[in-house]
């Protein structure tokens, strides 16, 4: 038996960015319609929006490729930043002490799924 698959996932991981200002992308395009979930991110004016885009095409294009979805049936269903790995640096300072600067990294996930008729 096939069963038919509703959802289709994207993700990238290891991304440059701060968990924190990705959130902050990803919470205007949660639950919009894919293509204006596009049309959102190329709009808005925030360095992690490109990132979320190309997350989002992949995951569109995995909707049709792999599971013969339509494109124009699609819904954002599931889009979350989670924390990757810091990466570590130090600054040095006054009197030869050192601060440390945390470079944070991102693995985004986006989730696309077809429209519940009804």
């Amino acid at each position: 038996m096939t069963e038919k698959v509703t959802a289709a996932k994207a993700s990238a991981r290891m991304i440059r960015i701060a968990p924190r200002k990705v959130r902050l992308v990803i919470d205007q395009i949660r639950g919009k319609d894919a293509a204006e979930a596009i049309s959102i991110l190329r709009f808005t004016n925030r360095g992690a929006a490109e990132a979320v885009e190309k997350v989002l095409m992949s995951a569109i294009a995995n909707a049709e490729h792999n599971y013969d979805m339509s494109i124009e049936n699609l819904v954002v269903s599931e889009a979350y930043a989670n924390e990757g790995p810091t990466l570590k640096r130090y600054r040095p300072r006054a009197k030869g002490a050192a601060s440390r600067i945390n470079k944070r990294t991102s693995h985004i996930t986006v989730v696309v799924s077809e429209k519940k008729e009804g």
